[in-house]
């Protein structure tokens, strides 16, 4: 047992068969010792030996390792314990005359029927060469012949055997090796093909910006990748559930009614609302009982769902639903494929989304410079246009009028020199409002403050202004500008509509909370009716409030207008100046600014 050992490429079934064989001829030789002979020491050593070496090559089979020449050293072991037993307990008259066989069974298993046979010879000669040599008897050639007939036999038998057992178990053994080595290959090129779709699908959704095809996409690859077809009679179902607003809302999906593709989910219950709030793949058997997927007809004839997150960060854009009649189909691998799937399409999707952002915004951009371009041209037909015919027509007058009435053509003239005047104040408080640089170079306050004088001195319209420095100081520059063009669209509504003697604009903090400030726009006017004009909004020319929205969402604020007819009109801007009032204000935390 000393001997270097080596280790084995695969189990050895010889090694497995021979062992097994050695137990059962070791228990035969025990049974036949302890009923027939009285106690004896070296019959019992030579057992506990040859059981010792078996639990040694067993151990060995067992770690599939063995020792060199192995086979060889089994079959002389086997031998050397059968000759010292049929020695021990007698030779020919002994009840282990029958010894020998267990090396005969060794030889059969290792070298089939020539090593069984030559085992048999090399027993013949060994056992014959004690009875004569030895034991001191006259060799009985009746009884010689006889022991070498049986060992002979044995040998033969016991090598056919050995034929037939080991040709069948290596044949087994191949089946099963070539069956292994088949679903390995199979196993590789799924795999292969698994990681082809996975890199199809990962190229698809990456080469389209287009938000239903990254949808449609989304859903065929995930069907291309659990291995079904995408012909009508695929029994898998699988949708996409996206939000808008705060219902989930089916986006695309496969195998779906049209009734089931206008429902909508509030995800407040069920699997819906377990996987976004755990943002981990979720499964659930027996849809039919969820409470809210209980809705979608087409479920009805499915044993299992399971709802995967469409998470990026903070953001979850939706889940994706596959559904399937067997209750075991979504295993531990298909869930993971469909877990890749939902990563790249989030991707997909988030990126889709802010490619619709940014066209939605270079529309949103083009759509205000033509607004900004018609409210001008507006602005200067209603004003300075108008203003100019005036003088234009005056001067007529007054060139008539030096024919007839000197003194009266000298005052229409100095009347044409105040409109002249006031045309051109009208004029420079537009392209102020424009582009005020002095906010660039004093700030917001100086800005409105100069916007006030301005309208005073134009229209004689009253503005007070009154703001915060400290408010000024944590506003960047951008916000600035937003602020003040708050204020110029809100008093520009109120100086033409309002017919309010007094506007006054404020900045400043929110009570007991130094994170917002409230910008306010309050005028003593005529007022309206919110609701009425709100309802109706999408009817009228002018842009006012939506303007307002626009800016106010640019600095992440919120707006609120309370105005009632006869009493005036107030506009409210909540605006955060950290970041964590912006999360509570996007949570919805005190959606009235007042």
């Amino acid at each position: 047992m000393s001997q270097p050992i080596q280790e084995a490429d695969f189990p050895f079934l010889a090694d497995w068969c021979a062992i097994s064989l050695r137990w059962l001829c070791l228990l035969a030789i025990a049974i036949r010792i302890t009923t027939t002979i009285a106690f004896s020491v070296p019959l019992t050593i030579v057992v506990g030996l040859a059981v010792f070496w078996n639990v040694g090559v067993s151990i060995l089979a067992v770690t599939n390792r063995r020792l060199k020449g192995h086979r060889i050293i089994n079959v002389t072991m086997d031998f050397l314990v059968g000759a010292l037993l049929f020695i021990l307990s007698g030779g020919l008259a002994g009840p282990l005359i029958w010894s020998g066989v267990i090396s005969l069974v060794s030889a059969a298993i290792y070298f089939e029927w020539r090593g069984s046979v030559i085992a048999a010879l090399l027993l013949c000669l060994a056992q014959d060469a004690w009875i004569y040599f030895l034991a001191g008897d006259t060799l009985n050639l009746h009884s010689a012949g006889l022991l070498i007939a049986s060992n002979l036999i044995a040998g033969i038998v016991l090598g056919l055997l050995g034929n037939w057992l080991m040709g069948g178990l290596r044949k087994n053994y191949q089946n099963r090796v070539r069956l292994r080595r088949e679903a390995e290959q199979h196993f590789q090129i799924n795999e292969r093909q698994r990681l082809q779709t996975l890199y199809n699908m990962s190229e698809t959704l990456s080469t389209t910006l287009n938000y239903k095809m990254v949808l449609d996409n989304a859903l065929d690859l995930s069907s291309n990748a659990l291995g079904i077809t995408d012909g009508t009679t695929s029994p898998i179902l699988s949708a996409v559930l996206l939000f808008n607003e705060n219902t989930l809302t089916v986006g695309a999906g496969r195998h779906l009614p049209p009734r089931d593709l206008k429902l909508t989910f509030p995800a407040e219950r069920g699997i819906l609302q377990e996987t976004l709030k755990s943002g981990e793949i979720k499964k659930l058997k027996d849809p039919s009982n969820d409470p809210e997927l209980c809705r979608i007809v087409a479920l009805q004839g499915c044993k299992v769902v399971v709802c995967m997150p469409l998470l990026r960060g903070l953001t979850a854009f939706g889940v994706m639903l596959f559904a399937h009649p067997d209750p075991d189909f979504f295993n531990r691998d298909r869930c993971d494929v469909l877990e890749m799937i939902g990563h790249q399409a989030t991707i997909a999707i988030q990126n889709a989304r802010l490619y619709q952002d940014l066209e939605f915004e270079k529309k949103h951009i083009l759509d205000t410079q033509e607004d900004t371009r018609r409210k001008l041209a507006r602005d200067l037909h209603d004003g300075p246009t108008q203003s100019v015919a005036v003088i234009a027509m005056r001067l007529n007058i007054a060139r008539k009028m030096l024919e007839t009435d000197v003194k009266g053509a000298g005052e229409e003239i100095a009347k044409v020199e105040e409109l002249a005047r006031r045309t051109t104040q009208e004029i420079r408080h537009m392209l102020f409002t424009l582009r005020p640089l002095i906010l660039e170079t004093e700030g917001l306050t100086a800005a409105l403050q100069s916007m006030a004088d301005n309208l005073q001195n134009t229209f004689q319209q009253e503005v007070k202004i009154e703001i915060d420095p400290s408010i000024e100081k944590q506003l960047e520059i951008a916000k600035q500008t937003v602020v003040f063009y708050l204020v110029e669209e809100a008093v520009n509504n109120a100086r033409k509509h309002a017919q309010a003697a007094l506007i006054r604009a404020s900045l400043r903090y929110l009570p007991n909370d130094s994170s917002l400030a409230l910008l306010e726009i309050y005028d003593n006017g005529v007022g309206f009716d919110v609701n009425s004009v709100t309802s109706s909004y999408e009817k009228r020319g002018s842009l006012g409030m939506v303007n307002l929205s626009e800016r106010t969402e640019l600095i992440n604020g919120m707006l609120h207008i309370e105005s009632t007819p006869g009493k005036g009109t107030t506009v409210q801007v909540l605006i955060p100046l950290t970041d964590e009032a912006i999360d509570r204000l996007e949570r919805g935390l005190g959606r009235n600014p007042a």
